[in-house]
């Protein structure tokens, strides 16, 4: 937005900022809030404190004390977004995904060399694991957590030496004790359970990529929830038949009864999806784009896909007395000019379900990928420089207050400036 934009929405935003930062219970912290949520929609190529402050005509020092020592908790303004949110939303999914930011030094909270599917490689970065609640046209995140890589965590070290020195990097970024490593889809399910606990709805449905997926854990977490799921996996993962039954081999003459079992052993997902042939392939179209051509004026986006049932198979998926693993969906893009499938997704959407609407569902996270460029490339998410853990938490909650912003504006009022 430039400075006019800005002025027209002056008055909604003031409002916006007071709802949502009700719990600071002092007037000069929610006023210091809509500066530097301002600071983040105005026009600028830099959206840290120093180029804020400039274009803003305010002291960088105070965002920077309200950034990044002020003991303002975001749990309770997170929750009034996550609400706000899923109001003018109405999600049709949650998605869960991850993102990186790349870094120079060594002294930003949980920074290491580390994967990042930003970066396409391993690099120097910190990574951020989000929720988001979204639908085919708007979405926005409902919850953060800065990913702790486990050369922060001294309780795993192996000398002395090491604790001691991770422990000196956790005090200088003033990490919470209690803070420590856990896997992504771990914090995936605590994101999860703590919006549930904050009164949101439980979503229709979880989407997410093959990071999370492949983690037959957080699978197993989501059905233990009663959250059915749309989940990206490898062509590798294995399973069952859905038509598959478990037997009971006969007794030894000594020893335990043995357990029921399913007599052939499983196969990936790739092979259950080429066995099945293109006669299996059905053409869908789960969504219109913005780029038509004279070939596709409507800018459909369409491709081959199969859905077949199945069983997925793992020792940490817990069965039924006679054996069986539960029903799931096998769903197998498979675009015409290819050799194999490229994509593969499993769900829990019940046996009735269209492909129509697995397709869609299993391609609804895109959203999270636009939310990502837009929190980096226009309101700065990755241009904090701070060193502090709460720092980096108050940033992050301060871009989401001016996504949700933007994205209530473009979904209440179409003429006025928001995403596109």
């Amino acid at each position: 937005m430039d400075t006019g934009e800005l002025a027209r929405v002056d008055e909604l935003l003031d409002s916006f900022v007071g709802e949502v930062f009700a719990s600071l219970t002092r007037k000069d912290r929610v006023a210091t809030a809509g500066v530097y949520v301002r600071g983040l929609m105005l026009d600028g190529k830099r959206k840290s404190m120093q180029p804020m402050a400039q274009r803003l005509g305010t002291d960088h020092q105070r965002l920077q004390q309200f950034v990044t020592t002020s003991p303002w908790d975001v749990v309770p303004v997170r929750k009034v977004l996550s609400r706000n949110a899923c109001e003018v939303i109405t999600p049709q999914a949650w998605a869960l995904d991850d993102t990186g930011f790349a870094k120079d030094g060594d002294s930003s909270p949980c920074v290491a060399r580390q994967y990042s599917g930003t970066l396409g490689k391993v690099g120097n970065c910190q990574v951020a694991v989000s929720v988001h609640g979204v639908t085919d046209t708007a979405s926005a995140p409902l919850d953060w957590r800065l990913f702790m890589p486990e050369s922060w965590d001294d309780a795993t070290a192996e000398t002395p030496a090491e604790q001691a020195a991770i422990a000196a990097r956790r005090a200088k970024a003033a990490i919470p004790d209690g803070e420590r490593h856990r896997r992504k889809w771990e914090m995936a399910l605590e994101m999860i359970d703590e919006l549930l606990e904050w009164g949101r709805a439980a979503p229709p449905v979880v989407v997410a990529d093959a990071g999370y997926g492949d983690a037959t854990e957080f699978r197993t977490g989501l059905s233990d929830r009663c959250l059915p799921y749309v989940v990206a996996v490898k062509g590798a993962t294995t399973v069952q038949p859905g038509q598959a039954q478990p037997v009971t081999p006969p007794p030894p003459p000594r020893g335990r009864p043995p357990k029921p079992r399913y007599p052939d052993p499983p196969v990936t997902c790739k092979d259950m999806v080429v066995a099945a042939g293109p006669t299996a392939l059905r053409e869908v179209t789960w969504r219109h784009g913005s780029k038509s051509g004279p070939g596709n004026p409507g800018a459909a986006m369409t491709s081959k896909f199969t859905a077949i049932r199945v069983r997925p198979a793992s020792r940490f998926i817990t069965r039924a007395d006679d054996g069986s693993a539960p029903e799931a969906w096998l769903i197998a893009e498979w675009p015409t000019g290819t050799k194999e499938p490229t994509d593969y997704w499993l769900s829990t959407l019940p046996s009735e379900t269209p492909i129509t609407e697995l397709v869609r569902l299993a391609k609804i996270r895109w959203r999270i990928e636009h939310d990502y460029r837009e929190l980096k490339d226009a309101l700065g998410l990755d241009h904090f420089e701070g060193r502090s853990w709460l720092g980096w938490h108050h940033h992050a909650t301060l871009v989401t207050v001016a996504h949700l912003f933007l994205t209530t504006l473009r979904l209440t009022n179409p003429k006025a400036r928001g995403q596109d």
